[in-house]
Formats: C-alpha cells, structure tokens, sequence
C-alpha cells in the first residue's frame, strides 16, 4: 500500500519545465521532478526556522544556514521551561545533508572570537572547501570563514553601526558571498544596507576594491520606490541580494528589487544587464540564480520569490527558456522562495524564508551530456 500512496505523491507533485524541440545545435531544456519525501525528517526533535541560504559542496553534500531566532515560542514548545508540548527544538545554524536526505552535520551560533550574524543570510562553500557565511542584521558588517567542521578560519569586518557604501572596513548587511580561489578573492553581495560588490583577499581578509551598480561608485542617497515605468536606477537597490562567478570569470549580481541581473569584470568593469519581469514591484523578481553543471554552464537556474517561480535561461543569451512552480505550500509550490543551489547532477535545491521555512529538491529527469 505505501508503494502505491508513494507513486501517486510523486506523480501529483510532478513540477516539469517544457521541453525544447531536439536540434543538434540547441540541447533540450533541463526538465525536473519535485521530491515531496527530501529531506527526511530532522533528528533531535530539531525543527527549521527561515532557511536563508543553501550550497553544495564538492561532496555532492548539501548545506542549509537558517534563523533559529525566527521560530516563535509555539515552534519551540519543547524548549520552554517546562515544556509546553513533545515538539520542537531549534535546530543548529548550519545543517548538512547527504543525497538522501539524512543530517550528517550541523554547528553554528555564537561562540568565542567572532561575530556570529544577528540575522543569519547565505551560505557559500567554495573551491577548499571552506564555508563563508554573511549576514543580514542591521549591524551584521562581517564575513566568516570556517572550517567544514565549523572551526573559524577568518573574520572580515566587524559587527556595529554601519558606515556607508565607501567604507572598506566593513560591510554593510551582506546577502552572499562567492570566492575566486585561484586569485584568493572573496566578493560579497553587499547587501541589505550598502548597495555594492565589494572584494577581499579570501586569505588576509586585506580590502581589494568595490564598486556599485554599472561599476560607478556606490551612493546611500536615497532612492525612489523601483517604478517600471520609469528609467532604470544608476544605484543598485536594497538589496543586493546575489553574487555568483561563471567559468568565463564575469561576475553576475542579482539587483533583485530592481528585477535585473548585472553582469562585470572582476575589476568592477560593467558588461551588461538584463531584465526579468519588470512590472514585479514588491520584493522583486531576481532573488538567487546557479550555473548549470556541465561543461559549458548551458544553462541558468534563477529563483523569483515574489512571482515564485524557478527561471531556465540560456547561459549564452540570458533569455528565459522555461519556467516551473508558483506560490503555495505544497510540493513543487514556493512560499518566500529565497535561495537556490544545484549538486553535480543536476538536481536543483531550494530554500524559504518567511513562513516557508523549508528546503525542496527537483530531481532532474533528463539525461546530461
């Protein structure tokens, strides 16, 4: 009997992308499956509170960073003195996940010698494998390098007031993080206050350089409401929510409220930028994106949590190729879909913030050059 209620779940919560004609100079679009039984249920009567970040590691291992200061009391019953119900217990900051769903790992919160987010936002696992963490809090000015086994390795910045776009001391709410190993350069999305890129040796945690939307120097003048009606911002808006380098070095940077993708040089220099959905006001359309894991990067996975929806562009054009998911609460379906990572297979993971507070795996089901 479990193998049919199985089936016909899997069946239900098919969430597929449209399939391009076959043509030997266009590969077919990617198609996907949601998987209503990933990940299994968490031990230690653990329970998450707003998923703010997702990677994969060269493992093929999946890491979650979420809020645990997000639960209300009621998620947190069995933590009150006495408890107040069997369930539930904050779960750690930092989570790892095998492909099967299972914890293999967790760490994370406060400790000695650095700064621990007071709103915990991103997660990064670069080339040597050390894991970067950012965070979103209105006095969160740092980045921390840690070891897989949660040991601090780094700190860039510091917690405090912030000081503006032009410092170089320290960050200003940063959403994201992506390390360039080979020049031992971290970049930061930065972020929810300041309204840059800023760069870092990824070793000494020395300033390299910043810059702000089209590569002009950033401004914390205030800036009118996103209008699509009007011409587009000369500042990046609030906030600047993703950063993620291609095999071709540019690096692309989600300018979400402001519904577009900017592309650079590593120096800063501008390339291009390109617009999707431009009438979404509100929270804004371009949230999170990953490469495609082949070769090329043929593709482009990019997440919109105000329309909900996952985006397939082509790498070469950044035009949309398909499209899968809406807002909701079942499988397949987004509720604040904040971040996105994919494994080496081509699986897609998802992460929810707000009251979503999940993570969601897409199956890819079509054959990989």
């Amino acid at each position: 009997m479990r193998s049919m209620l199985v089936g016909a779940a899997v069946a239900a919560a098919a969430v597929l992308s449209p399939a391009l004609a076959q043509d030997k100079a266009e590969p077919a679009i990617p198609r996907f499956q949601v998987d209503p039984f990933w990940p299994k249920p968490l031990p230690h009567n653990w329970i998450l509170g707003q998923v703010s970040g997702i990677a994969v590691d060269r493992f093929d291992r999946i890491w979650v960073v979420h809020r645990p200061s997000s639960l209300n009391p009621r998620e947190r019953a069995a933590e009150q003195n006495p408890p107040e119900a069997k369930c539930c217990v904050a779960a750690p900051p930092v989570l790892v996940f095998d492909q099967s769903g299972n914890v293999v790992k967790s760490w994370g919160g406060p400790g000695q010698g650095y700064d621990w987010p007071k709103s915990e936002h991103g997660i990064f696992i670069d080339d040597n494998d050390f894991v970067w963490l950012a965070g979103n809090g209105k006095e969160d000015g740092q980045l921390l390098k840690f070891t897989m086994d949660g040991k601090l390795v780094l700190q860039i910045g510091h917690a405090g007031p912030i000081r503006g776009s032009n410092d170089t001391t320290a960050l200003g709410s940063p959403a994201d993080v992506a390390v360039d190993v080979a020049a031992h350069e971290v970049f930061a999305a930065d972020g929810y206050t300041n309204r840059r890129v800023i760069v870092f040796d990824s070793e000494t945690g020395a300033y390299k350089r910043h810059w702000g939307a089209y590569g002009n120097k950033p401004s914390d003048d205030k800036t009118p409401p996103y209008d699509p009606a009007k011409p587009a911002s000369q500042q990046f808006g609030n906030p600047v929510h993703c950063i993620r380098i291609d095999k071709a070095g540019l690096v692309h940077v989600c300018d979400r409220t402001n519904d577009r993708l900017q592309l650079f040089r590593k120096d800063g220099t501008f390339v291009a930028e390109h617009i999707y959905e431009k009438s979404t006001r509100g929270t804004g359309s371009v949230y999170d994106m990953v490469f495609s894991p082949d070769a090329a990067q043929r593709f482009v996975y990019m997440i919109d949590g105000m329309n909900g929806e996952i985006r397939i562009l082509s790498h070469a054009s950044y035009e949309v190729l398909a499209r899968f998911g809406r807002p909701g609460r079942q499988a397949g379906e987004f509720t604040a879909l904040h971040n996105i990572a994919i494994d080496h297979q081509g699986n897609i993971f998802t992460a929810e913030v707000n009251t979503g507070q999940r993570v969601q795996k897409f199956r890819r089901l079509d054959q990989q050059d």
